[in-house]
């Protein structure tokens, strides 16, 4: 282990970062929509007399490979019913087909895992599939029918249901992943198609704290007797307006209670600014899934008022501090929302910008990795131990050539661990390419929140160190395999693992 470390650490000096170049790449357009779903799942009798359907509703992203097929991922979670903190992530593949101007067909499927809150969800397992009748209307569309979900992996879940859904298209620009750090300036570039208006997106990591309130009847504050939920997780916004923006929040807990707490959150914020920029301030609301841990957050279905300050630490980095709430519409759930956290802002693909401290473009690579972990006899608390399988999703964000900034989050799908799901983030370190540019070695070591399934990570944080090798498919796809250990520093896990994914790598153009 300690040679091959040696060996990476070699293999990456790099050539020099500033490319002097002025043949500025091609700027490349890839369709893709949004999508947010609902369906109502009938629930099997277990414990809960007379349960109610589970209301799952999802968050997904496609890529449009042509005119009709695409594939993507998805997030669902609990909102309403008896499981809160019900969570589960799995990819999406289909056809859509217009048989008018207006009207389409769309079937597919979806394959993931997950699980949660005592519900009957066995290894976490399932498939979705669907076919849909869609209108499409100006900015949006819609679109219901059919759809049959089963967790077929020792769940008791399954059943035909009506799904819901509305599409809003979200396409992207990008160059080769082979332009990676190269640096042009603004002028050469605002000869080419890059002159158009930049887009502003931002990329936090933080921790949170979520402080249990409420009356003494209340059984949320009985079983916790006003604890501090601690979270890890992340945020990612894009601008759509000058001040206004979206967000996507995820975040699991580490510690303060029992391994299992969840919640992800989708919402809006405006952006206000002072002290020449260097100050802002931004309110934000959000409304989400969450639960897990042992928290009653009935259905599951959670809002998020807050208020952060930033102030720039270094050019595009700020730390934030936030104060908000998190609790269900009724009170029931309910807790003081607080913590800190490190922001990234990016203004990307474009040129154009009232920003004129600006003089150059730099192209960074973004990694986006589906795969499959599979960790070998896996502790429980209670159950024997066996082999843990799950689904995981990971985006890298690089640095410089050779070091990344990763996040990542895992679901179980085989092992008798459907609720077992984690939120981790990191750092690595790449090689340059070797063997004709085909193959690359690199290496991680990832830490955060883990938590549910029987699995013991004690309060839930888990330490992740990897090696790995991708090789090359195609311009932006790669295949990746690595293997590890996972431990849990307050738990028994201390298991080895492996996987094996797919790799989708492009470079975006930020302004500097």
């Amino acid at each position: 282990m300690k040679k091959f470390f040696y060996l990476l650490v070699a293999l990456t000096i790099q050539s020099p970062f500033f490319s002097q170049t002025k043949d500025i790449p091609e700027k490349r357009s890839q369709k893709g929509f949004a999508k947010i779903d609902f369906l109502s799942i009938e629930m099997p009798f277990t414990t809960i007399p007379n349960e109610q359907n589970l209301g799952f509703t999802g968050i997904h992203y496609n890529l449009l490979l042509n005119k009709s097929f695409y594939t993507g991922i998805g997030i669902y979670g609990a909102i309403i019913g008896s499981r809160g903190g019900f969570f589960t992530l799995g990819v999406n593949a289909g056809i859509k087909k217009h048989f008018s101007k207006k009207f389409y067909i769309d079937t597919g499927f979806h394959f993931g895992g997950g699980g949660g809150a005592g519900a009957p969800d066995g290894g976490g397992a399932f498939i979705l599939p669907h076919f849909n009748v869609g209108y499409q209307f100006k900015k949006i569309s819609l679109n219901s029918g059919w759809s049959y979900i089963n967790f077929f992996d020792g769940g008791n879940i399954k059943g035909h249901q009506i799904n819901i859904g509305v599409e809003i298209p979200l396409d992207y620009v990008h160059a080769d992943y082979k332009v990676t750090e190269n640096k042009y300036e603004l002028l050469d570039l605002e000869k080419t198609d890059w002159y158009v208006n930049s887009k502003r997106t931002s990329l936090m990591i933080h921790f949170n704290n979520l402080m249990i309130k409420g009356e003494d009847k209340n059984i949320n504050v009985q079983k916790f007797n006003g604890a501090t939920i601690k979270l890890a997780g992340f945020e990612l916004a894009n601008y759509f307006s000058k001040n206004w923006f979206t967000f996507l929040k995820v975040d699991g807990a580490y510690d303060g209670i029992r391994a299992g707490y969840m919640d992800v959150f989708l919402g809006a914020g405006h952006h206000f600014k002072m002290n020449k920029k260097r100050t802002n301030i931004l309110v934000k609301f959000g409304m989400g899934a969450g639960g897990g841990g042992g928290v009653d957050t009935k259905g599951g279905f959670l809002l998020y008022p807050d208020i952060s300050i930033e102030q720039q630490l270094y050019n595009d980095v700020f730390l934030s501090l936030n104060k908000g709430f998190v609790t269900t519409p009724d009170a029931h759930f309910y807790t003081s929302s607080f913590g800190v956290g490190v922001k990234y802002y990016i203004e990307r693909n474009g040129v154009k910008t009232d920003n004129s401290t600006f003089t150059l473009g730099q192209f960074k690579g973004i990694d986006v990795i589906v795969k499959q972990d599979l960790y070998f006899n896996a502790r429980r608390d209670k159950l024997p131990n066996e082999n843990l399988h799950q689904i995981s999703l990971q985006l890298n964000l690089y640095v410089n050539n050779n070091i990344f900034i990763a996040g990542q989050t895992s679901f179980a799908n085989f092992g008798n661990a459907g609720a077992y799901a984690e939120g981790i983030i990191g750092l690595g370190i790449k090689t340059k390419p070797l063997f004709h540019r085909s193959t690359t070695l690199f290496s991680q070591l990832l830490t955060g929140a883990a938590g549910g399934g029987n699995i013991s990570t004690g309060q839930g944080l888990i330490i992740k160190p990897s090696l790995g090798v991708d090789c090359k498919i195609s311009k932006t796809l790669r295949l990746r395999t690595s293997g590890g250990l996972v431990s849990a520093v307050g738990g028994q896990l201390n298991s080895p693992f492996v996987n094996l994914g797919i790799k989708y790598n492009i470079s975006l153009l930020k302004l500097k």
